[in-house]
């Protein structure tokens, strides 16, 4: 079973994180699979990773920028509906889903506190990333400079092909720097977006690591842009 293992998050011997791709299978319900595949796709990856996978929460993401606090009535048959998770609980694994967008893990390294994050466009428009962080310093006065992040495989400008109406949203939100024109051709970088967001946050540089793969590119990922009907892979993370 293929894991992607984040390199910087691999230093913290307190976790236990990873990515999944395509050779994991299908980790959604919502993209008309058969819900015993699924199940049997999350136990797979649960042995793998050593959690039970009752305990794993996950969500129902609509691309929006919410931030739960997970608590006892969230768990694997239970997902909230939001974009972010974020806890201090001991064994409780927490999931993003994706096939695009970029999964985002997070970890404050002082006061033991984990985050998973999806970011679309939509996601990076809005700054998800200013939420995520916003719930760690309220919610567990965290300090930015203590925090690690690590993003997934994600499509890249390489492939992500925009009309110029989101060209034009992206110029009114001074994301113009993430814009790329080839030919008469208009593409985003949304990785460069989330990369700029987090250092305006306060979080260093060298605490962020972003996959550079493409997953529009490279058939080992799932991909909406590619293939519309497909199956979504997932970040992982949980405290021991």
């Amino acid at each position: 079973m293929q894991i992607i293992q984040s390199k910087l998050l691999n230093n913290f011997k307190n976790l236990t994180q990873g990515f999944t791709t395509k050779q994991n299978g299908n980790l959604a319900f919502h993209v008309e699979d058969d819900e015993k595949h699924v199940i049997a796709n999350h136990k797979k990856l649960a042995d793998s990773l050593n959690y039970n996978y009752n305990s794993l929460v996950h969500m129902k993401q609509i691309h929006t920028t919410d931030v739960i606090v997970i608590d006892d009535a969230d768990d694997f048959l239970h997902p909230p509906t939001c974009d972010a998770l974020i806890t201090d609980r001991r064994e409780t694994p927490l999931m993003v889903m994706v096939a695009d967008c970029s999964p985002i893990l997070f970890y404050d390294t002082k006061r033991h506190v984990i985050a998973v994050t999806h970011a679309g466009r939509a996601g990076a428009f809005h700054n998800i990333i200013a939420k995520t962080c916003n719930s760690f310093a309220k919610n567990y006065h965290s300090v930015m400079q203590d925090i690690y992040v690590t993003i997934g495989a994600s499509i890249k400008s390489c492939c992500y092909e925009v009309g110029i109406e989101v060209v034009q949203e992206a110029i009114n939100l001074n994301f113009d720097y993430a814009i790329y024109q080839k030919n008469s051709s208009y593409y985003l970088d949304i990785s460069k977006i989330l990369n700029t967001q987090l250092l305006s946050f306060g979080i260093p540089q060298k605490n962020i690591e972003i996959e550079s793969q493409c997953t529009s590119c490279s058939n080992t990922h799932f991909s909406y842009r590619r293939e519309q009907k497909t199956g979504r892979e997932a970040g992982v993370i949980l405290l021991k």
